[in-house]
Parts: structure tokens; C-alpha cells; sequence
């Protein structure tokens, strides 16, 4: 069952019903196909920005095609992160390790591994990204799971060396965001202004979400080297917001505004749009509350059929892979809220979905997520796949 929050869409058509479905933890099993989500709840409710600046408002239904499996036979495959001048860097959790992904032919080269990285549960070498500076200084960052933390760190890319050997040694720029065995979080992301977002998890310790003094159950912002981002909601303090359960996507839509998809525990998964200082409500509520002291999520799902991880945008809507609901979720915008009911497709096709990435235009890079520990690897594993999205 899904649920979407109030909006007024300027539309010949009524206020939409809809019901779709979240999911708790990373659990595996299949919700499904889901109904229209109920659009509902108050207006006056909504923290986030007014719908008119949205511009053209996708069609209501939308399509996906798979156009090719790019590779198979991938470990534990967690961040991915398109290269400029091709190929696809792929990160294992459990492995810890980086591998090249050639984008035509599906030939895989090891970069390396990542010194340090200490897997156990849904802990180890989690997302990666490229420096904002790529070009330049060829750097690699990565959200990784350590025998005493979660910390971010960087590596320089030599793709000149033999294989295995490419990755420079780690340096760690930013450390003591809380680990678990669970709720680990992992997406890290440069957004539009260059600076470093990461989904931090509060570990299953509910509390850390609504201290503002701790890294857990937050989404953090910080510059390239480490340091509390300029403008930042808190002084001298990287936590851009919080009151999060388990953040594993983010995105940026064409109007520079943050979105992040995060687990529930019972009841709700979520889709927020993502305001500097807010609380998101963890653990006082799950979904949408309609208390104004909480930022309620733009859509909600039932947890048998989200369990949602990477998110990405393209053509106007928001693309969420779900792991236990094993779907791809399309979310149409208008502005700041959802234009439409969600539409899940490849219901149950592929397993465990993790990560989605824009490839520009209509296309998204896709990874499963079946050699986790949670999913029932099948002949080929966990894939890498291109698909066009409408």
C-alpha cells in the first residue's frame, strides 16, 4: 500500500486515490504489484517548497524498457558511479573491493582493494563517488564500514597501473559516524553546490536519530577535505538533517532540490524531499504524521512491497530501486510533490534492486542486489543493467 501526501494538482481530473506498499529493514520477499497510492492528508502540513516553480509535470503513467543485462556475475554490488569517458566503477560491500565496468562490452577490470573495510552484516565498502574535480585529481571517494566506524575516505585512481593495483591508499576524511550490523546508511553523493552529502543510519540505536549531537540518523553535509559545509543549518556541525532511520538514496532533481528515499521499520518506507535543519521524525513517527514539528514524507509505502535504497531523477520523476519489494518505483513530480500515483515495474524480474543511477536523458544504470545474505542468488547472480525510463 502506497500513500502520497496532499497536493492540489491543477488538473481537469479530481484529487488521485492511491495505495502502495514500504518495507522495513533490508528484509528480503516480494510485496505486490501494488495499487494507486492514496493521495492524502492536509496541504498546510507540507514543509517543503510550493508546487508552482515545478514546470512541466510528467505524464501520470510512464514505461520502462530494459534495453541490455551490461554485465553479470557481480558480489555484493552496492555504490556505482558512471565515468565521464565510460565504464562504470562498481563497489563490493563484502569483498571491498572496486571494479571497472566497461559499459559496452561488460568486461570487468579490478581496481582494487579498499584498506580497511571491515564487512559484517549490512556493514563494509558501501557508496562511492567521484570527486568534483574528477578530471583533474582522479579521485575516488567511498562510505565505509570499519572495525570501529563508519567513516568517508578517498583514493587516488590510476587506471595506467596493473590491475588490482590502481587504487592509491585510502586517506580518511571524515570518521565516528556510529556503525552496526544493521542501519549502516552508505549513499554518499556530491550535490549541484560540490559538497559531499552522506546518508548516515542510526544503527538500531532509535535514539541517535533525534540527537543532534550525533552522526547517526542523519544526512550529513560536508566540504571535499571533511569540514562542515558553509551555510550549513548547524554550526560548525556537518548534520544537514535529521530524524532519519536508514537514508541509502540520494538525488538531485533539475531544480537542485534533495531528495532521499529511506527504510521504515513496520509500517512506512519513505520518499522525502529534503529541507537544511528539519526533522524527518525518527523514531516519534513513521510516515506521515501531519504534525507540523516533523517533515512529512512526500510518499510513503508499505514495507512488503519498497525496502527502498538508491534513488535517481529522470524525466521529471524519481526512480527508486526497492530491495524486499524487489520493483522499480517511478514517482512523476510537480515541484515538490508527487503529480501522480507511484508505478512499480519489473515487479519480482530481477530480485533485490539496490542501486540506480541516471545515464543521461531516459536512460538509468541499474544493480541488483541478490548476493547480499538476503536475496536467493540465481544463475548470473547480481547484473548491471541499462534501462530507458519514460
Amino acid at each position: 500500500m502506497v500513500q502520497v501526501r496532499a497536493v492540489t494538482v491543477v488538473l481537469a481530473a479530481s484529487v488521485l486515490l492511491v495505495t502502495v506498499g514500504c518495507s522495513s529493514g533490508e528484509g528480503g520477499g516480494t510485496g505486490g504489484s501494488g495499487t494507486p497510492p492514496g493521495i492524502e492528508g492536509d496541504a498546510s502540513h507540507a514543509s517543503s517548497a510550493p508546487s508552482a516553480t515545478a514546470g512541466p509535470t510528467p505524464p501520470a503513467k510512464g514505461s520502462v524498457r530494459v534495453l541490455r543485462t551490461v554485465t553479470e556475475n557481480l558480489d555484493t554490488p552496492w555504490g556505482l558511479a558512471p565515468l565521464a569517458d565510460g565504464g562504470l566503477l562498481v563497489s563490493s560491500r563484502d569483498k571491498g573491493t572496486i571494479t571497472r565496468v566497461d559499459e559496452k562490452t561488460g568486461a570487468k577490470t579490478l581496481l582494487g582493494e579498499v584498506a580497511g573495510v571491515a564487512p559484517a552484516g549490512e556493514g563494509g565498502l558501501l557508496g562511492i563517488a567521484l570527486s568534483p574535480d574528477y578530471a583533474s585529481d582522479h579521485m575516488i571517494y567511498a562510505y565505509l564500514t570499519t572495525a570501529s566506524d563508519n567513516r568517508i575516505v578517498r583514493m587516488l585512481y590510476d587506471e595506467r597501473k596493473p590491475s588490482g593495483e590502481q587504487l592509491g591508499a585510502p586517506d580518511t576524511i571524515f570518521k565516528g559516524i556510529p556503525k552496526g550490523v544493521i542501519h549502516n546508511g552508505g549513499r554518499i553523493a556530491f550535490g549541484p553546490d560540490k559538497m559531499l552529502y552522506a546518508g548516515a543510519g542510526e544503527t538500531g540505536d532509535r535514539g541517535l536519530a533525534q540527537d543532534k549531537k550525533s552522526l547517526g540518523g542523519k544526512i550529513l553535509r560536508m566540504t571535499p577535505e571533511g569540514e562542515p559545509a558553509p551555510g550549513n543549518p548547524f554550526p560548525d556541525s556537518v548534520v544537514y538533517s535529521y530524524g532519519h532511520r536508514n537514508v541509502q538514496g540520494l538525488a538531485w532533481d533539475d531544480k537542485q532540490r534533495l531528495w532521499a528515499s529511506e527504510f521504515g521499520q513496520d509500517t512506512w518506507d519513505e520518499l522525502n524531499q529534503i529541507k537544511p535543519g528539519d526533522n524527518y521524525g525518527w523514531p516519534v513517527v513513521e510516515g506521515i504524521s501531519h504534525n507540523s514539528a516533523y517533515h512529512d514524507p512526500i510518499v510513503q509505502w508499505k514495507t512488503d512491497e519498497a525496502s527502498p535504497s538508491g534513488i535517481a531523477y529522470a524525466e521529471g520523476s524519481i526512480w527508486m530501486a526497492a530491495l524486499k519489494g524487489e520493483r522499480l518505483w517511478r514517482i512523476p513530480l510537480n515541484g515538490t510533490e508527487a503529480s501522480a500515483a507511484p508505478e512499480a515495474f519489473l515487479t519480482g524480474k530481477y530480485g533485490r534492486l539496490r542501486t540506480v543511477v541516471s545515464a543521461g536523458g531516459d536512460k538509468l544504470w541499474l544493480t541488483t542486489s541478490e548476493t547480499d545474505g538476503r536475496g536467493s542468488p540465481v544463475k548470473g547472480d547480481d547484473r548491471l543493467l541499462e534501462l530507458e525510463v519514460k
